[in-house]
């Protein structure tokens, strides 16, 4: 592949550092050697004035990393800025691109702004009979209000409280009311035909734990099985724990093969010994919302002494119901945190669902979620007459946004009153979330907040990032190439380049 540069006159004179630089190897992260190469080379051209300020051009280590990673230029889009919308460089900046997960940055800067930091989920119970004693002798109703972090704790302190109104058998059923949200029906494998993994989880109006199943695996070296603990507890769910192997720990997960039922994890592989302690989160595509709030209840009910003798089943609260308890989320500030930080799928989606949701109304449907972002965008000063927004996760390939716009969105963001919750959303490079790893032994480290975002054919990065100087640089960059994956190297290498240029 060949460097593409502003003008070729101006790598002439520096042919023998180019060359040297290009016979070094290329890791995940730059070694010392290769970044004073990369240095040397971006600060030591006269072309260096003309990548920093000419048009369409690309900075000169970030045009070395993506050749080692064999990925063109073409393939590339990027708008750095400072925050008062200066323009540094620009590449690629008004073609649209799949973002991955950075098109969370959209949602989670509309709902921030069109719900409030403040705004809060509500999950509620309701009865529709009498409370005798200690009975209540009719239906419980869960009702659903599109909580993106609802967890088996949350739902563990509602029924304690439940009990503290000296309820201890609900006879008759439990009833799980969803109708907030219209959701399609959706097959989990659809994506990538992983359906277990956890990023696969589908929005709903009560989503519980994201409908994840966590699971602990601890080598038992007195055995030939791993010892396993899970959370949440689930009723009558089984857990077969894997045999061991005394195999290096590479692909730990992959040598595990979990399988999952209905009403059963088990594992066709093995698990290494020299793993230690390890973390498996499964989406328990298995199981219906339904079936998933059922386990969940059912166990947790017991553990208070409760007993429900009917079923579970899903409707609608009737209108003479009366309203028991309410559980309040955490507020918008706080959500955003998470799925920016740990670029959290699924909570996006609730988010952008949430966007249109009205209790007492018509369902929120994802259309009228994109259709309020959209909205929200050009009432902004924002042209989104090319950006596509499908579930506002990333997690698509249809969505599409240009390096412009979402640089324009970020230099909103940046003018906002809401600016420092919006931030503070965003992995600190080095230090937490998707960008713990990466540039951690840089100077860079701690001086951004980057989110990123990777697919099979995308890599992406957008943030804010503090220079040397103490200059404040708005930075968007997306790669649509199948070899993206390849190409983080150049993704850090443009950080690193931002943050000593200006």
């Amino acid at each position: 592949m060949a460097i593409v540069m502003p003008a070729t006159s101006h790598l002439q004179p520096h042919g023998i550092i180019l060359s040297s630089c290009l016979n070094l190897p290329m890791t995940r992260l730059l070694t010392p050697m290769l970044t004073r190469c990369l240095l040397m080379l971006a600060l030591s051209t006269a072309g260096c004035s003309a990548l920093q300020h000419r048009g369409d051009v690309l900075p000169a280590p970030m045009i070395l990393a993506l050749t080692h990673a064999g990925v063109p230029a073409t393939s590339v889009a990027l708008d750095v800025r400072t925050v008062d919308g200066k323009r540094l460089a620009v590449h690629n900046a008004d073609l649209p691109f799949k973002p991955a997960s950075v098109m969370k940055l959209v949602t989670t800067a509309a709902s921030l702004e069109l719900l409030g930091p403040g705004h809060r989920w509500h999950t509620r119970l309701h009865a529709d009979a009498e409370i005798i004693s200690d009975t209540l002798s009719g239906d419980l109703y869960l009702e659903g209000g599109g909580d993106p972090r609802f967890a088996h704790e949350d739902l563990a302190r509602l029924l304690r409280r439940l009990r503290s109104l000296g309820i201890r058998e609900i006879r008759g059923d439990l009833v799980i009311d969803r109708t907030l949200f219209d959701v399609p029906a959706e097959d989990p494998a659809a994506f990538d035909a992983a359906p277990e993994r956890a990023y696969n989880a589908l929005p709903d109006a009560l989503l519980l734990d994201a409908k994840a199943l966590s699971v602990m695996l601890v080598p038992d070296l007195n055995s030939d099985y791993a010892r396993i603990s899970a959370e949440p507890p689930l009723r009558d769910f089984i857990l077969r724990p894997p045999a061991q192997n005394d195999q290096l720990c590479g692909l730990w997960r992959e040598q595990l093969r979990p399988v999952l039922t209905s009403d059963t994890l088990r594992f066709e592989g093995s698990f290494p010994t020299r793993c230690g302690e390890r973390l498996l989160t499964l989406h328990l595509h298995t199981l219906s919302t339904v079936q998933h709030v059922d386990a969940v209840f059912r166990q947790l009910w017991s553990e208070l002494g409760g007993t429900l003798t009917g079923s579970t089943r899903e409707g609608s609260v009737p209108a003479g119901a009366r309203e028991l308890l309410v559980w309040e989320s955490l507020t918008m500030a706080e959500i955003i945190r998470d799925i920016n930080k740990h670029s959290n799928n699924v909570m996006a989606r609730q988010l952008l669902l949430s966007l249109a949701m009205h209790r007492g109304g018509a369902p929120a449907t994802r259309g009228a979620g994109a259709a309020r972002v959209l909205e929200w965008l050009t009432r902004s000063g924002i042209d989104a007459r090319a950006v596509v927004i499908d579930n506002g996760s990333g997690l698509s390939r249809s969505e599409r946004i240009s390096a412009k716009v979402l640089s324009d969105v970020l230099q909103r963001q940046w003018r906002s009153a809401l600016m420092p919750e919006f931030i503070a959303s965003l992995p600190l490079v080095g230090i937490d979330g998707t960008m713990k790893r990466r540039l951690h032994e840089s100077t860079v480290r701690g001086q951004a907040h980057i989110k990123t975002g990777t697919l099979a054919d995308v890599s992406s990065v957008a943030g804010y990032l503090i220079a040397a100087s103490g200059r404040q640089v708005i930075v968007t960059c997306m790669i649509n190439h199948p070899k993206a994956g390849e190409a983080r190297d150049a993704m850090d290498a443009l950080l690193q380049w931002i943050y000593d240029t200006y």
